[in-house]
């Protein structure tokens, strides 16, 4: 009953557990059961809590039994990425600079989760405080993929990053949902790899507080479930206006899940020239030519756009982000919280390089001092101001583009998941991984990746639909239309 009970998605779980086919506990055992059996293989999760997902999961059963109405979640434990905030469990940014930092307070999004009757598995790996393409940079180790290639061969895979452990625990049945936070990519891309679904809404439309920063212009939090619909529900849940975050959306949750409609008929579709660069993998250009094929079946009419500032997207992207992450890890010194290195006799100076010294990872360190350099008085005009010019053609682009299209469809990475090791010598090889994904984050646009099809190699490929601001309901219609015509079906054979 348990390994049927983990093969069920976020829908499934709450109408089972509403409908009395089976209980929230059996549903949180057959889970945390699934968790410690894969920690030593996968490390998808830095902390797990499976006293909390029963918790959660007692609550539920009490109040079904007890006829109270139940939380659009009532029963479906999951994942949390560890750049959450949660009240008495540990949260680090897979960072040793804040090991052992156990906040007093909730985030929002997660909030409104446990508040929507879902319970927590743990706190989920991620590349350190999610800088990265692989899940390589988390100081707590690599998470690794439960995918493997089909030549035979052992190589680990990276689950993409920096939601890896999202992705890794979605895929391989840990959890049937888990959140992310998406940068540049960093929900996408993973899903992408492990053959998941996962959306970055609109900017603003999840609240930031309580999520630790990176990129404060760029970041949002976003699901990665199992499918669309699955999606939907998950979104519903995290989103909402909080006061408690400037750039929180002023506006009401739309019924994702109940409109979810994948006929597309009087739909324009865009299909960006600029992204058949050259070199492309083969296999991710057919997958494309698919999607495209599998939209025109759904009633959609396929039309070519153009958004020319796309080439300039990962440099301008690899200026803004890191000059926002050097002021906002400024704050991790050693005075207020997390790890303090205090070498004797040494001054506050000397404390707070040392402190940043151990605390932080190599490439934490490179994108701090990229930011810093670029925001320097002699560089500043000189970077940072045209990388904002570029952002802003960018969003011009898009905002060109919906003269003549609804949606926007694009792979969602260059290639299908990589080996571990195979890129951590070769940032700027790493960074093309997010070539699809930045310009859709420089915009602030909400951006999908559905799982598209197989590789030669056996490994999981995704379609990005990319839409209008606040159309989030378009995304996900175009997702479910390439879902079903996709009848994407495949799973990671058990090898942990």
């Amino acid at each position: 009953m348990s390994q049927d009970l983990t093969d069920l998605g976020v829908a499934a779980i709450r109408d089972g557990v509403a409908n009395g086919g089976f209980s929230a506990v059996e549903v949180a055992e057959a889970f945390n059961a699934n968790v410690a059996a894969a920690q030593h293989a996968l490390n998808a999760f830095i902390v797990a809590t499976p006293e909390r997902a029963l918790e959660a999961a007692r609550r539920v059963d009490a109040d079904r039994a007890a006829g109270k109405p139940l939380g659009r979640l009532a029963g479906v434990p999951i994942g949390m990425k560890d750049l959450f905030a949660t009240a008495g469990v540990q949260t680090t940014a897979a960072s040793h600079i804040l090991e052992g930092f156990t906040p007093t307070y909730e985030s929002t999004v997660s909030q409104k989760l446990w508040d929507a009757g879902a319970g927590m598995l743990g706190k989920l790996n991620l590349d350190q405080f999610a800088m990265g393409s692989s899940n390589e940079t988390s100081y707590f180790g690599n998470v690794v993929s439960p995918w493997r290639r089909k030549d035979g061969g052992n190589a680990a895979l990276a689950p993409g990053g920096s939601s890896g452990g999202s992705s890794a625990a979605v895929s391989a049945r840990l959890a049937p949902a888990a959140t992310g936070t998406d940068t540049g990519g960093s929900i996408r891309q993973p899903a992408a790899f492990t053959g998941i679904s996962g959306i970055k809404p609109t900017y603003g439309r999840c609240s930031r507080w309580g999520i630790v920063a990176f990129a404060s212009s760029l970041d949002q939090a976003g699901p990665m479930a199992r499918d669309v619909r699955d999606c939907a529900i998950m979104l519903e849940a995290m989103a909402g206006f909080d006061p408690k975050d400037s750039t929180s959306l002023d506006l009401p949750v739309p019924a994702w899940e109940a409109d979810l409609n994948s006929g597309l008929r009087g739909n324009k579709v865009g299909i960006p020239r600029e992204y058949r660069i050259d070199g492309m993998d083969a296999d991710v250009g057919k997958s494309w030519d698919d999607g495209i094929a599998w939209l025109k079946d759904a009633g959609a009419e396929i039309v070519e756009i153009s958004l020319p500032h796309t080439r300039y997207a990962l440099p301008a992207y690899y200026i803004i982000a890191p000059a926002e992450a050097s002021s906002n890890l400024a704050r991790y010194d050693g005075v207020r919280y997390g790890l303090r290195e205090l070498p004797d006799g040494a001054g506050l100076q000397d404390m707070y390089a040392a402190t940043r010294a151990a605390g932080f990872g190599a490439e934490v360190r490179r994108r701090i001092l990229i930011g810093t350099y670029v925001l320097s008085a002699g560089f500043y005009d000189a970077y940072y101001t045209q990388a904002q010019k570029v952002r802003t053609l960018i969003a011009r682009d898009f905002k060109n583009a919906w003269a003549s299209c609804d949606v926007i469809l694009a792979p969602t990475a260059p290639s299908a998941a990589f080996a571990l090791g195979e890129k951590t010598a070769d940032p700027l090889s790493m960074y093309l991984n997010d070539v699809f994904a930045v310009p859709a984050s420089l915009a602030g646009l909400p951006a999908m990746s559905v799982p598209a099809g197989l590789n030669r190699e056996g490994l999981p490929l995704g379609l990005q639909i990319i839409g209008r601001p606040f159309d989030e309901q378009g995304v996900l219609n175009a997702g479910l239309a390439i879902e079903q015509r996709a009848g994407f079906t495949a799973r990671p054979e058990r090898w942990w």
